[in-house]
Order: C-alpha cells, then sequence, then structure tokens
C-alpha cells in the first residue's frame, strides 16, 4: 500500500445559487476548429452562470445557419427551440408572450438576420420584446458554402465572380433607428467585454442586440474582408480536399482599452481594426451612437462596446398589460371575463 497522502479533491466553485458551471454546458461542438461562433458559447455559459440564471429558466431560441446550431453546445437543462430560417423572432415573441417567466437568449446570424428575417428582427425590436438577441455576425453564409451575406462590404471579392456592389446593412445602426434599447457590437475573442456586455444585456428589461464580429475560419470572400477568414490549402501534392479544414486556434483574449484600436491578424493572413467606444460616449444618446457607427464605417473599422441603452421604455408585456407568469399557472377565473364584465360588452354592442 502506497505511503503517498490521498491527493484532496478541489471543491467544486458553485455560483449565487449554488449551481456549478457544468450546469450551464451542453454538447460537443461540431463546428469548424476554431470558429468565433465556439467562442461565444462559452461567454454565454459564463455569463449565465455568474447572473446566477437557474439554467430552467431561460429558454434558448435559434433559426438556421452556423450560428444557429450552437444551442446544442450550451445550457443543455435548458428549454430550446430552433426555428425554421429567419423565424426566430416572432416564435420567441409567442412564447414570451404567454410564459414571462423566462429568461428568452436568442442566437442568430447575419444571414438569419439581416436577410429572410430582418422583418422579424425589426417587429421584434419595435415592440421591445424582453429577449437577448445575439447576432454571430461573420460576413458570410457558412453552410451553402460561403455566399456573401447582406452584411458583406462592398468590394468584397471571391476568387471567382464579381465584386459585392450591394451596400452592407448595419444590424446595430438598424437597431438604433428602431430605438432599440439596448444595443452593443463586440468581437468572439473579446471575452472580456463580451461577458460584461451578455451579462448587462440579461438583466435588461427590453430588447438587446448585441452584435458580435465572428470570423469564419473556412470560407475566403476577400483578402480584406473585416469578418471573414479564408485560406487556400496549398499541396505540392495534386490530390486536394476541398472540405478539408485544418486544426484553427480560436482568437481570443483581445481586449481593447477604451478610445483606443487594436489591429487583429486572422488566419488568412488578413487583419481587422476593433475600438472600443471612448469612455466619453453618452449611450443614451442615440444620435452620437450613429456617428459612432457611421466615424468607423468610414475609417474602415469596427467599433466595440455599449453603443446606445434606454432602460425607460416599456417592454412588450408592459404596454399590452401581460401577465408574468405563465398562462398554464392561471387559473380559469384568471382568464375569463366574469358574468358582470361579459354583460357590460353586450350591452355596449346592444347600445351600439
Amino acid at each position: 500500500m502506497s505511503d503517498a497522502p490521498a491527493r484532496k479533491a478541489r471543491p467544486v466553485k458553485l455560483n449565487i445559487i449554488d449551481q456549478p458551471v457544468d450546469a450551464y454546458k451542453g454538447g460537443p461542438s461540431s463546428l469548424c476548429p476554431g470558429c468565433g461562433h465556439d467562442q461565444i458559447s462559452s461567454v454565454i455559459i459564463k455569463a449565465a452562470w455568474e447572473n446566477g440564471i437557474e439554467p430552467h429558466r431561460i429558454a434558448k431560441m435559434s433559426g438556421i445557419g452556423c450560428s444557429s446550431k450552437t444551442p446544442a453546445y450550451y445550457l443543455g437543462q435548458s428549454h430550446g427551440f430552433n426555428t425554421v430560417h429567419g423565424r426566430m423572432p416572432s416564435v420567441t415573441t409567442g412564447a414570451a408572450a404567454v410564459n414571462g417567466e423566462l429568461t428568452y437568449l436568442g442566437v442568430s446570424g447575419d444571414g438569419d438576420s439581416a436577410s429572410i428575417g430582418i422583418g422579424q428582427l425589426i417587429h421584434a425590436i419595435r415592440r421591445n420584446l424582453d429577449m437577448v438577441y445575439i447576432v454571430e455576425n461573420n460576413g458570410v453564409y457558412g453552410l451553402t458554402k460561403g455566399q456573401y451575406s447582406a452584411t458583406a462590404e462592398v468590394g468584397s471579392k471571391k476568387k471567382k465572380g464579381r465584386p459585392n456592389e450591394q451596400q452592407p446593412i448595419d444590424l446595430c445602426a438598424l437597431a438604433v433607428n428602431l430605438g432599440c434599447t439596448f444595443v452593443a457590437r463586440s468581437f468572439s475573442g473579446s471575452k472580456k467585454q463580451l461577458t460584461a456586455l451578455l451579462k448587462a444585456a440579461m438583466a435588461h428589461k427590453g430588447f438587446a442586440l448585441i452584435d458580435v464580429i465572428s470570423p469564419c475560419v473556412t470560407f475566403n470572400n476577400n483578402d480584406e474582408s473585416y469578418r471573414s477568414y479564408g485560406y487556400v490549402k496549398e499541396n505540392e501534392v495534386t490530390l486536394h480536399m476541398p472540405d478539408y479544414i485544418p486544426q484553427r486556434m480560436p482568437i481570443e483574449e483581445v481586449e481593447v482599452p477604451e478610445g483606443h484600436f487594436v489591429d487583429i491578424t486572422l488566419h488568412d493572413g488578413s487583419t481587422i481594426r476593433l475600438e472600443t467606444i471612448d469612455a466619453e460616449h453618452d449611450p443614451s444618446d442615440a444620435v452620437a451612437a450613429l456617428a459612432a457607427l457611421h466615424k468607423a464605417d468610414s475609417e474602415h473599422h469596427h467599433v466595440t462596446g455599449l453603443l446606445y441603452f434606454d432602460g425607460d421604455q416599456p417592454t412588450m408585456h408592459e404596454a399590452l398589460n401581460l401577465p408574468e407568469s405563465a398562462l398554464i399557472d392561471l387559473e380559469a377565473s384568471d382568464l375569463r371575463p366574469s358574468p358582470e364584465a361579459l354583460e357590460g360588452v353586450i350591452a355596449a354592442f346592444r347600445d351600439g
């Protein structure tokens, strides 16, 4: 028998509701190695755990796309609904209307949100639906071989075909113009900033949009693209494997001080420039937020941080006077008008 002292097991760290972080994890990821989306998934786990939200009190929603696969990789004990392409906002609206007790967390992509689902997104913002809406923005359709999405920059050029000539949609600018009550932008590798933004968004009452630049490691659209990586695998052997995805290390721990910028080198050698909004920026000023976005666009970089915030607007539940309790928990007397109230309605029609 060994005389070596028994090794003590490390105590499991618990959050404010005595839950370990493992209670917030999901299954293993099947995304490309090094994908920024996996970084966002880890931030979601961390933010939900640190905020002390009970996993079964979260409803994770998604549409179609690489981003919409990610709910399988986090919050395995939460409710979930994977909708058809672009319909996540309306399904979430319906779910929230009948059960306001849950925290609604939607994860979408730039294709899911800026193209087929843009009308759905607009109305969810207009109603100030109480939810967190994360856009994992890489500028491409990753599940259908890398076509440009509606967020791709003018001048982006594929290996074949014409350069992109259409103006991109800036989802943050769109959200500010629509009166969204929480608008932020971050980078998948900026874990500290993204975690802080996501924790604040989860605590916000109203619609919180976080546009996360999450570069694609597989499809190359343009060497100067701001939202995607690419690569061309060169090999002396004649055999080429177009679907081969090499092992990539994720880009992480990119923290930019307020009012400063940093150039991030991507896997294909191209760079993107990230700038954190200045500490003097007033997030309650919508015009200032739009000006910051416009300035960043004209200088070919991305401004990150909390761009706009309004905590005074009523949520959809408050505007419609909906009950916070789930409808299934209400008594029949709460759902049906009393005989006196019903008689009053009928009398009003008779009098008319």
